[in-house]
């Protein structure tokens, strides 16, 4: 499926930055943020959607926290599915609006994904995913303290908690999602890197205590699909080089060697822009021909080149 394209939507992108994180205001942000899915839709591409659930699955699970003594706690395996029903919900509502308002026909699905992980993966011991609010460092050292949380400094922009993230090995979905993709039907799937499953000897599924990384997810997804493009859309408009100093410059066109060497160098930390360039040169190593990386407002101007980051082979 050469013509389809796997954009993979952050969760930070569904939030908005100074205004309370309430389920309205997650709506109206949405509303704005699959603008740009309905312009690729009207142009005819075939899509497959992912979001990322790092903000939300973290309100979740402070959630959980705060009423145990009053209901049962919900593992993370099971909160990642609340949040892929409940975003892809969101934005499925607001996608099937806009695609209405256009006078388009609205075939949009969600469906709740597992992804199959090696309970052995040496994340188990290095949780490095943040989820959550962010906080100030007082704040992060309390709840090390009081919940045993293992709380990060994230890209200068405060402290967040950080959970495991093992690599997808296998999506368990995936050809149902092929069969969607070929009927024309846009999928919302994978949703937070998808539901961490290991299957025992006995042929017993487990869910595990992690979060897959959404961007690793969607480039299993995309080679296994067989897509040409893969769109990443995060809260900056490219990637940059040497991001927290006054030089920092951004990338519009790379390539995997390039950045493969930038990253040696260090440029692009684990809990930022690192898992996107290490998913990027995953799915361009395995026949992806083209990676944008984005503002989810620049989408369509990344597509013609005018802004984002564009990476391809060599």
């Amino acid at each position: 499926m050469k013509d389809s394209i796997v954009v993979a939507m952050g969760g930070n992108s569904l939030i908005e930055s100074g205004m309370p994180p309430t389920v309205e205001n997650q709506f109206d942000v949405t509303t704005r943020a699959i603008i740009p899915i309905a312009d690729l839709l009207e142009r005819g591409n075939k899509l497959v959607l992912t979001h990322g659930n790092g903000p939300q699955v973290g309100f979740m699970q402070l959630r959980s926290e705060l009423s145990k003594e009053y209901v049962h706690e919900v593992p993370l395996d099971s909160l990642v599915a609340d949040s892929q029903g409940s975003i892809g919900y969101m934005i499925q509502r607001c996608l099937r609006e806009e695609l209405e308002r256009r006078n388009l026909a609205p075939r949009v699905l969600t469906v709740v994904t597992e992804v199959a992980v090696d309970p052995d993966d040496p994340a188990f011991q290095n949780p490095t995913k943040p989820i959550g609010s962010f906080y100030d460092h007082q704040q992060a050292k309390e709840l090390e303290s009081s919940r045993g949380w293992t709380m990060v400094e994230d890209s200068n922009r405060g402290y967040r908690r950080v959970v495991p993230s093992p690599l997808p090995i296998q999506i368990v979905q995936m050809d149902m999602v092929a069969d969607m993709l070929k009927a024309g039907i846009c999928t919302i799937t994978c949703g937070g890197g998808g539901i961490p499953i290991m299957e025992d000897s006995d042929g017993r599924i487990h869910g595990l205590e992690a979060v897959i990384d959404k961007d690793r997810a969607s480039a299993v997804l995309g080679v296994g699909l067989g897509c040409r493009r893969m769109i990443v859309t995060t809260g900056v408009d490219a990637i940059y080089t040497d991001y927290l100093s006054d030089e920092r410059k951004p990338l519009r066109e790379t390539t995997v060697s390039q950045l493969q060497a930038l990253a040696a160098q260090g440029q692009f930390p684990p809990g930022s822009m690192g898992p996107k360039v290490e998913a990027s040169i995953y799915f361009l190593q395995n026949g992806g021909e083209e990676v944008i990386i984005c503002h989810p407002d620049h989408v369509m101007a990344a597509m013609e080149g005018k802004t984002g980051t564009r990476i391809t082979m060599g």
